[in-house]
Protein backbone atom coordinates (compact mmCIF):
# COMPACT_ATOMS: atom_id res chain seq x y z
CA UNK A 1 0.00 0.00 0.00
CA UNK A 2 1.13 3.59 -0.53
CA UNK A 3 1.98 5.87 2.35
CA UNK A 4 -0.48 8.54 3.48
CA UNK A 5 0.80 11.91 2.38
CA UNK A 6 -0.38 13.81 5.44
CA UNK A 7 1.02 11.41 8.02
CA UNK A 8 4.04 12.39 10.11
CA UNK A 9 7.04 10.07 10.33
CA UNK A 10 5.90 6.47 10.83
CA UNK A 11 6.95 4.50 13.89
CA UNK A 12 10.13 2.43 13.39
CA UNK A 13 8.28 -0.87 13.57
CA UNK A 14 6.14 0.21 10.61
CA UNK A 15 9.11 0.83 8.32
CA UNK A 16 9.19 -1.47 5.30
CA UNK A 17 12.21 -3.61 4.51
CA UNK A 18 14.59 -2.15 1.94
CA UNK A 19 13.99 -5.05 -0.40
CA UNK A 20 10.99 -7.29 -0.81
CA UNK A 21 10.87 -11.02 -1.46
CA UNK A 22 11.58 -12.18 -4.96
CA UNK A 23 8.35 -13.55 -6.34
CA UNK A 24 8.37 -16.54 -8.70
CA UNK A 25 7.81 -15.68 -12.32
CA UNK A 26 4.62 -17.72 -12.28
CA UNK A 27 3.17 -14.99 -10.07
CA UNK A 28 3.77 -12.31 -12.71
CA UNK A 29 0.69 -11.47 -14.78
CA UNK A 30 0.73 -11.97 -18.51
CA UNK A 31 1.07 -8.94 -20.80
CA UNK A 32 -2.25 -7.16 -21.36
CA UNK A 33 -4.63 -8.53 -23.96
CA UNK A 34 -6.58 -6.28 -26.30
CA UNK A 35 -9.59 -6.50 -24.00
CA UNK A 36 -7.50 -5.60 -20.96
CA UNK A 37 -5.92 -2.68 -22.74
CA UNK A 38 -9.33 -1.21 -23.59
CA UNK A 39 -11.05 -1.73 -20.26
CA UNK A 40 -12.46 1.27 -18.40
CA UNK A 41 -9.90 3.23 -16.35
CA UNK A 42 -9.83 2.65 -12.63
CA UNK A 43 -11.50 5.13 -10.32
CA UNK A 44 -8.85 7.55 -8.98
CA UNK A 45 -7.72 6.97 -5.41
CA UNK A 46 -8.34 9.96 -3.15
CA UNK A 47 -5.09 11.14 -1.59
CA UNK A 48 -4.46 14.09 0.76
CA UNK A 49 -3.13 17.34 -0.74
CA UNK A 50 0.65 17.30 -1.29
CA UNK A 51 2.73 18.73 1.52
CA UNK A 52 5.39 20.18 -0.79
CA UNK A 53 4.68 18.95 -4.31
CA UNK A 54 4.57 15.85 -6.48
CA UNK A 55 7.40 13.90 -8.10
CA UNK A 56 6.36 11.35 -10.73
CA UNK A 57 8.89 8.72 -11.83
CA UNK A 58 9.09 6.74 -15.02
CA UNK A 59 9.70 3.03 -14.30
CA UNK A 60 11.87 1.33 -16.95
CA UNK A 61 15.34 2.86 -17.13
CA UNK A 62 14.57 5.42 -14.41
CA UNK A 63 13.70 3.51 -11.24
CA UNK A 64 14.61 0.07 -12.60
CA UNK A 65 18.00 -0.63 -14.15
CA UNK A 66 16.39 -2.80 -16.80
CA UNK A 67 17.06 -0.94 -20.05
CA UNK A 68 19.93 -3.25 -21.08
CA UNK A 69 17.72 -6.30 -20.48
CA UNK A 70 14.78 -4.86 -22.41
CA UNK A 71 17.02 -3.70 -25.27
CA UNK A 72 18.42 -7.23 -25.56
CA UNK A 73 14.92 -8.65 -25.91
CA UNK A 74 13.86 -5.94 -28.38
CA UNK A 75 16.92 -6.45 -30.57
CA UNK A 76 16.27 -10.19 -30.78
CA UNK A 77 12.59 -9.63 -31.64
CA UNK A 78 13.41 -7.08 -34.36
CA UNK A 79 16.02 -9.39 -35.83
CA UNK A 80 13.63 -12.36 -35.94
CA UNK A 81 10.65 -10.40 -37.26
CA UNK A 82 12.25 -7.93 -39.68
CA UNK A 83 15.75 -9.28 -40.36
CA UNK A 84 17.50 -6.27 -38.83
CA UNK A 85 21.04 -7.09 -37.62
CA UNK A 86 20.97 -7.48 -33.84
CA UNK A 87 23.29 -4.59 -32.93
CA UNK A 88 21.55 -2.26 -35.39
CA UNK A 89 18.16 -3.33 -33.98
CA UNK A 90 19.38 -2.63 -30.46
CA UNK A 91 20.42 0.91 -31.39
CA UNK A 92 17.11 1.50 -33.20
CA UNK A 93 15.19 0.41 -30.11
CA UNK A 94 17.25 2.58 -27.75
CA UNK A 95 16.94 5.60 -30.04
CA UNK A 96 13.14 5.44 -29.88
CA UNK A 97 12.70 4.19 -26.32
CA UNK A 98 10.04 5.89 -24.24
CA UNK A 99 7.39 5.40 -26.92
CA UNK A 100 4.99 2.45 -26.74
CA UNK A 101 6.62 -0.47 -28.55
CA UNK A 102 3.82 -0.54 -31.12
CA UNK A 103 4.57 3.10 -31.98
CA UNK A 104 8.28 2.31 -32.21
CA UNK A 105 7.57 -0.43 -34.75
CA UNK A 106 5.32 1.85 -36.79
CA UNK A 107 8.10 4.44 -36.91
CA UNK A 108 10.94 2.01 -37.60
CA UNK A 109 9.09 -0.27 -40.06
CA UNK A 110 6.28 1.78 -41.62
CA UNK A 111 6.15 -0.45 -44.71
CA UNK A 112 5.87 -3.72 -42.77
CA UNK A 113 2.47 -5.46 -42.78
CA UNK A 114 0.40 -4.52 -39.70
CA UNK A 115 -0.04 -8.19 -38.80
CA UNK A 116 3.73 -8.65 -38.74
CA UNK A 117 4.17 -5.63 -36.46
CA UNK A 118 1.35 -6.81 -34.19
CA UNK A 119 2.89 -10.26 -33.87
CA UNK A 120 6.31 -8.80 -33.08
CA UNK A 121 4.73 -6.57 -30.44
CA UNK A 122 3.02 -9.51 -28.73
CA UNK A 123 6.27 -11.47 -28.69
CA UNK A 124 8.18 -8.50 -27.26
CA UNK A 125 5.72 -7.91 -24.41
CA UNK A 126 5.72 -11.59 -23.47
CA UNK A 127 9.50 -11.87 -23.50
CA UNK A 128 9.89 -8.56 -21.69
CA UNK A 129 8.03 -10.13 -18.76
CA UNK A 130 9.69 -13.54 -18.77
CA UNK A 131 13.25 -12.47 -19.65
CA UNK A 132 13.77 -8.79 -18.67
CA UNK A 133 11.43 -8.18 -15.74
CA UNK A 134 12.42 -11.53 -14.24
CA UNK A 135 15.93 -10.13 -13.69
CA UNK A 136 15.21 -6.40 -13.30
CA UNK A 137 16.47 -4.61 -10.18
CA UNK A 138 16.28 -0.97 -9.07
CA UNK A 139 19.26 1.32 -9.48
CA UNK A 140 21.40 1.21 -6.32
CA UNK A 141 20.49 4.71 -5.12
CA UNK A 142 16.72 4.33 -5.59
CA UNK A 143 15.61 2.84 -2.23
CA UNK A 144 17.40 5.51 -0.20
CA UNK A 145 16.28 8.22 -2.63
CA UNK A 146 12.59 7.38 -2.25
CA UNK A 147 12.84 7.24 1.55
CA UNK A 148 14.58 10.63 1.59
CA UNK A 149 12.08 12.32 -0.72
CA UNK A 150 9.15 10.96 1.28
CA UNK A 151 10.73 12.16 4.50
CA UNK A 152 11.26 15.59 2.93
CA UNK A 153 7.51 15.86 2.31
CA UNK A 154 7.21 15.06 -1.40
CA UNK A 155 4.31 13.00 -2.70
CA UNK A 156 5.59 10.30 -5.06
CA UNK A 157 3.92 8.46 -7.95
CA UNK A 158 4.92 6.21 -10.85
CA UNK A 159 3.91 6.91 -14.44
CA UNK A 160 4.71 4.18 -16.94
CA UNK A 161 3.65 2.77 -20.27
CA UNK A 162 3.86 -0.72 -18.78
CA UNK A 163 0.79 -2.67 -17.77
CA UNK A 164 -0.40 -1.37 -14.39
CA UNK A 165 -0.59 -4.70 -12.54
CA UNK A 166 2.89 -5.61 -13.77
CA UNK A 167 4.33 -2.32 -12.50
CA UNK A 168 2.61 -2.79 -9.14
CA UNK A 169 4.02 -6.30 -8.77
CA UNK A 170 7.56 -5.28 -9.72
CA UNK A 171 7.53 -2.46 -7.17
CA UNK A 172 6.15 -4.78 -4.47
CA UNK A 173 8.79 -7.40 -5.29
CA UNK A 174 11.58 -4.87 -4.84
CA UNK A 175 10.14 -3.32 -1.65
CA UNK A 176 9.43 0.05 -3.31
CA UNK A 177 5.62 0.18 -3.62
CA UNK A 178 5.26 1.55 -0.08
CA UNK A 179 6.61 4.96 -1.05
CA UNK A 180 4.16 5.72 -3.87
CA UNK A 181 0.67 7.17 -3.63
CA UNK A 182 -0.23 5.96 -7.14
CA UNK A 183 1.10 3.67 -9.84
CA UNK A 184 -0.27 4.86 -13.17
CA UNK A 185 0.18 2.48 -16.10
CA UNK A 186 -1.32 1.76 -19.49
CA UNK A 187 -4.75 1.10 -17.94
CA UNK A 188 -4.85 4.76 -16.87
CA UNK A 189 -3.73 6.19 -20.22
CA UNK A 190 -0.52 7.67 -21.56
CA UNK A 191 2.10 9.59 -19.59
CA UNK A 192 0.74 12.86 -20.94
CA UNK A 193 -2.70 11.87 -19.69
CA UNK A 194 -1.28 10.87 -16.31
CA UNK A 195 0.43 14.24 -15.96
CA UNK A 196 -2.63 16.17 -17.10
CA UNK A 197 -4.78 14.34 -14.56
CA UNK A 198 -2.32 15.04 -11.76
CA UNK A 199 -2.16 18.70 -12.73
CA UNK A 200 -5.96 18.87 -12.73
CA UNK A 201 -6.16 17.06 -9.41
CA UNK A 202 -3.53 19.06 -7.54
CA UNK A 203 -3.66 22.47 -9.16
CA UNK A 204 -0.56 24.64 -9.04
CA UNK A 205 1.59 22.64 -6.62
CA UNK A 206 5.19 22.05 -7.76
CA UNK A 207 5.21 19.01 -10.04
CA UNK A 208 8.15 17.13 -11.58
CA UNK A 209 8.54 14.21 -13.98
CA UNK A 210 11.74 12.17 -13.74
CA UNK A 211 12.33 10.12 -16.88
CA UNK A 212 15.03 8.71 -19.12
CA UNK A 213 13.96 9.48 -22.68
CA UNK A 214 13.08 12.21 -25.12
CA UNK A 215 9.48 10.99 -24.98
CA UNK A 216 9.44 11.60 -21.20
CA UNK A 217 10.86 15.10 -21.54
CA UNK A 218 8.32 15.99 -24.24
CA UNK A 219 5.47 14.57 -22.15
CA UNK A 220 6.45 16.84 -19.25
CA UNK A 221 6.73 19.90 -21.49
CA UNK A 222 3.28 19.22 -22.95
CA UNK A 223 1.57 19.83 -19.58
CA UNK A 224 1.85 23.38 -18.21
CA UNK A 225 3.67 23.60 -14.91
CA UNK A 226 5.37 20.19 -15.04
CA UNK A 227 9.18 20.32 -14.80
CA UNK A 228 11.26 17.61 -16.49
CA UNK A 229 14.29 15.97 -14.88
CA UNK A 230 16.27 13.23 -16.62
CA UNK A 231 18.37 10.16 -15.93
CA UNK A 232 21.08 9.79 -18.55
CA UNK A 233 22.26 6.34 -19.61
CA UNK A 234 25.31 4.69 -21.12
CA UNK A 235 24.93 1.22 -22.63
CA UNK A 236 28.04 0.14 -24.48
CA UNK A 237 28.37 2.12 -27.71
CA UNK A 238 25.04 3.90 -27.11
CA UNK A 239 24.90 6.88 -24.77
CA UNK A 240 22.12 9.31 -23.88
CA UNK A 241 23.92 12.19 -22.19
CA UNK A 242 22.67 14.80 -19.71
CA UNK A 243 23.21 17.33 -22.49
CA UNK A 244 20.86 15.37 -24.77
CA UNK A 245 18.12 15.36 -22.13
CA UNK A 246 18.55 19.07 -21.39
CA UNK A 247 18.32 19.80 -25.11
CA UNK A 248 14.94 18.04 -25.08
CA UNK A 249 13.67 20.07 -22.14
CA UNK A 250 15.09 18.64 -18.91
CA UNK A 251 15.93 21.31 -16.35
CA UNK A 252 18.36 18.89 -14.68
CA UNK A 253 19.85 15.59 -15.82
CA UNK A 254 22.54 13.21 -14.56
CA UNK A 255 23.58 9.58 -14.78
CA UNK A 256 22.53 9.05 -11.16
CA UNK A 257 19.50 10.35 -9.24
CA UNK A 258 21.40 10.48 -5.94
CA UNK A 259 21.43 14.30 -6.00
CA UNK A 260 17.72 14.63 -6.75
CA UNK A 261 16.69 15.62 -3.18
CA UNK A 262 19.14 18.52 -3.28
CA UNK A 263 18.00 19.52 -6.76
CA UNK A 264 14.35 19.54 -5.67
CA UNK A 265 15.22 21.60 -2.60
CA UNK A 266 17.03 24.20 -4.70
CA UNK A 267 14.37 24.25 -7.42
CA UNK A 268 11.82 25.59 -4.94
CA UNK A 269 13.90 28.60 -3.94
CA UNK A 270 13.29 31.86 -5.84
CA UNK A 271 16.24 33.01 -7.89
CA UNK A 272 18.09 29.70 -7.71
CA UNK A 273 19.04 27.92 -10.91
CA UNK A 274 18.66 24.18 -11.15
CA UNK A 275 22.14 22.61 -11.31
CA UNK A 276 23.07 21.06 -14.63
CA UNK A 277 23.93 17.61 -13.31
CA UNK A 278 27.02 15.50 -13.53
CA UNK A 279 28.35 14.71 -16.98
CA UNK A 280 30.63 11.80 -16.15
CA UNK A 281 29.58 8.35 -17.27
CA UNK A 282 28.82 5.76 -14.60
CA UNK A 283 30.93 2.66 -14.25
CA UNK A 284 29.22 -0.53 -15.29
CA UNK A 285 30.37 -4.00 -14.39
Amino acid sequence: MGKTAGDPERAPEQRPPTAGPVLPMAALPSPPTTAAATRAPRAPVETPPPRRGVVLFDLDGTLLDDLPLIAEVAADVLHDAFGTPVEEARVHYLATTGMPFEAQLAQLYPEAPPDLRAGASRTFHQRKVTEAYARAKPFPEVPKLLKTLSGDGWNLAVTTGAETEMAELLLEREGLRYWFDDVLGSAEGTKREHLAEYRRRYGEVPMFLVGDSRFDMEAALSVPGVVAFGRASSLGAWTLTPQDLRRWGAQWAAFSLADLPTVLERSGRPGRRTPAGRAQRPRRS
